[in-house]
């Protein structure tokens, strides 16, 4: 069996830069510009998708596109997509009947600025338009963009993001049970992972194989994520979080901590990140960006 590569860190390093730069330069011309009538709705729109953060299902998108033999651009449409779904689910999820949150990527929350109303609707546009972007996307396979958006709404609906989010406020100040927990955890937070990373096998020309390893690889990334983002939740302040810290506890959240205790959780996701991992063997030397991503956070700190 041929050795996989390891993917040198400055080499994943300007790889995520320059993907990172490519991926922002596309979210600004994915959404119309703020002066476009309503100026506020608009302006509310860019105000969350633009504020930064990691672009962690995006760069993930094009990842899984180049281990399928693909480029970053022929994904860079999905990418837009998934982190559109994304951005729409955090400015919903900081509502106050929702979570509940004055912070989001070190700034004030949408419904801080713009309002509640204002807020629902740029959620609901950036949703909209998610679809907008796949349904135009022209893959050289031949393959149809119904693919696409079906795959995504399979994500973002009722089985998926939407499920995780109402069980996790049927959950509140419940006593905590894993397969709860691991419900909770694989629809509000995996379901978008998978999809982010199939959609962008889906661009790259990937075999149905190579689609369900990519499957795999994201259900056991999405719980690592998950349960290292609730680590932090309980670790970090919310200088280094850029996001309230601590409001999981407060809220009386099902959280891996809250079950498992620290020493614990930070075990699952080590464990959790090797499932990843293995899940990439048949990419050989192609898997590497993923593997160096897999392992990268599992490190973060914020």
């Amino acid at each position: 069996m041929k050795k996989k590569t390891t993917l040198r860190a400055d080499d994943l390093k300007t790889w995520l830069k320059h993907t990172r730069a490519v991926v922002e330069k596309s979210l600004r011309t994915a959404v119309p510009p703020s002066g476009t009538k309503p100026s506020v709705l608009h302006r509310a729109m860019r105000y969350s998708l633009l504020a930064g953060g990691k672009r962690l299902r995006p760069i993930l998108c094009c990842a899984a596109s180049e281990a399928c033999g693909g480029t970053v651009r022929a994904a860079l449409s999905a990418a837009c997509a998934v982190e559109l779904v994304h951005t729409y689910s955090l400015i919903h999820d900081d509502l106050p009947c929702m979570d509940d949150d004055d912070l989001r990527r070190g700034r004030p929350t949408s419904h801080k600025v713009f309002g509640e109303g204002i807020a629902v609707l740029a959620g609901d546009a950036l949703l909209t338009q998610a679809f907008a972007l796949l349904a135009k996307v022209k893959l050289s396979t031949g393959r149809p963009a119904s693919d696409l958006v079906a795959e995504l709404a399979r994500a973002a609906g009722s089985r998926g993001l939407i499920a995780g989010q109402a069980e996790d406020l049927e959950s509140e100040n419940r006593p905590p049970s894993e397969p709860a927990l691991y419900f909770i955890h694989a629809a509000k937070t995996g379901m978008l992972l998978r999809a982010s990373l199939k959609l962008g096998g889906m661009c790259g020309g990937g075999t149905g194989r190579q689609i369900a390893a990519l499957d795999r690889f994201g259900f056991a990334l999405g719980t690592a994520f998950q349960i290292q983002d609730d680590i932090l939740d309980a670790t970090q302040s919310a200088e280094k979080l850029g996001k309230t810290a601590g409001k999981d506890a407060a809220a009386g959240k099902m959280t891996f901590p809250a079950l498992f205790g620290l020493e614990r959780s930070r075990e699952l996701a080590a464990e959790w990140t090797d499932s990843a991992i293995v899940a990439l063997r048949s990419f050989g030397d192609r898997g590497a960006r993923l593997r160096a991503m897999a392992e990268l956070i599992l490190r973060r700190d914020h």
